[in-house]
């Protein structure tokens, strides 16, 4: 199918629900994994005037990423809010980190048997984190690793004398600079914070008892960032305005628009460039390849957005002794020739 066919599911779930949809999705595609990120909030804003009239009464975002900037999913829902009486989100696979930020501020969240939320606790990346050894990528830390590190030292191990826990922390800040601890505690204290403002977009002070429990269970009680919630557990022990009495046709709508944004972003093929490189025909100079990437899609039935990158990805020799390269050491280089977003109105 193509954006047209998709429209067609789009419109089908419109009627189904009484809503105006909008989809969400960043490439869950193992070795391209895409992120929820601020370039996409203007063009949020670019689908939303489209909108015949406004606020619509309903305004449902079908959503699947793996999730990204933590600070969007509130930009997002606050302008939602502005043009729409009612916010809801779909998601009919996967809505993890972020992702799962921004289903906590929908007046009801509609999930597919086969969708997933995840914890909220954010992993944190800055120029003071470590390295990896061999790549010198900068590593994220987990909020909760930093956290279930003194857990460790005091609970499990059993250490409480004040001397010895700070013999711990510095054994930890040896590893790791102290400012991207610091970094850590603001960034947690931030998704807490996101988190309960996007909470009380749609519940009241009343309900104060029940948006902490909501955080502290998201943030911190699940322990592993990568947990995934069922929507059983999202509405039964996660006390979430989970939506289990989703009919038969919607259920199949919801899976047949996401199989056909699946096939786009090729999500069920691993992006590995180096093995296509490696099974290039024995004799071929340079060896290189070009590829066109699809990253998100922002679509409604009058408009389609989409991020691209053009990148060519080429073997190399590297290391010098004089003027010879040395045997057998190779590297990847990447080459990003075009990106950016395109938009098609529909006809």
């Amino acid at each position: 199918m193509g954006v047209a066919e998709r429209r067609s599911l789009i419109g089908k779930i419109e009627e189904l629900r009484g809503s105006t949809v909008f989809c969400f999705l960043t490439s869950v595609r193992q070795g391209l994994p895409s992120q929820i990120a601020d370039d996409q909030v203007r063009v949020f804003f670019d689908h939303l005037l489209l909108l015949p009239t406004r606020p619509v009464g309903r305004l449902d975002v079908f959503l699947c990423s793996n999730g990204g900037s933590g600070t969007v999913p509130w930009r997002l829902v606050s302008l939602f809010r502005e043009y729409a009486n009612s916010f809801n989100v779909l998601i009919p696979y996967r809505a993890y980190s972020a992702a799962s930020l921004l289903a906590l501020g929908a007046d009801e969240i509609v999930m597919h048997p086969f969708a997933e939320l995840g914890p909220i606790d954010p992993t944190v990346s800055n120029d003071f984190n470590p390295t990896e050894e061999n790549t010198g990528r900068r590593l994220g830390i987990s909020v909760e690793d930093v956290k279930a590190y003194v857990n460790f030292i005091k609970a499990t191990v059993g250490i409480t004398h004040e001397d010895e826990l700070v013999r711990a922390i510095e054994v930890l800040a040896q590893k790791v600079h102290p400012l991207a601890l610091g970094n850590v505690e603001r960034f947690l204290a931030q998704s807490r914070m996101i988190a309960k403002k996007i909470l009380r977009t749609h519940m009241t002070e009343a309900d104060d008892h029940a948006i902490e429990e909501i955080v502290e269970n998201m943030a911190s009680k699940l322990y592993f960032h990568g947990h995934p919630i069922n929507r059983k557990e999202a509405r039964e022990e996660l006390h979430l305005k989970v939506n289990l009495s989703i009919t038969p046709d919607l259920e199949t709508t919801m899976w047949d628009l996401y199989l056909d944004f699946e096939k786009d972003f090729e999500n069920l093929e691993i992006f590995n460039p180096a093995m296509d490189l490696a099974g290039l025909p024995a004799g071929t100079t340079p060896l290189r390849k070009e590829y066109e990437l699809l990253h998100a899609y922002i679509e409604s039935t009058r408009l389609c957005s989409k991020y691209v990158t053009k990148r060519r990805y080429e073997l190399i020799q590297v290391g010098q002794i004089g003027q010879m390269p040395q045997m057998g050491q190779q590297a990847i280089k990447e080459d990003i020739l075009s990106q950016g977003w395109s938009h098609s109105r529909a006809p």
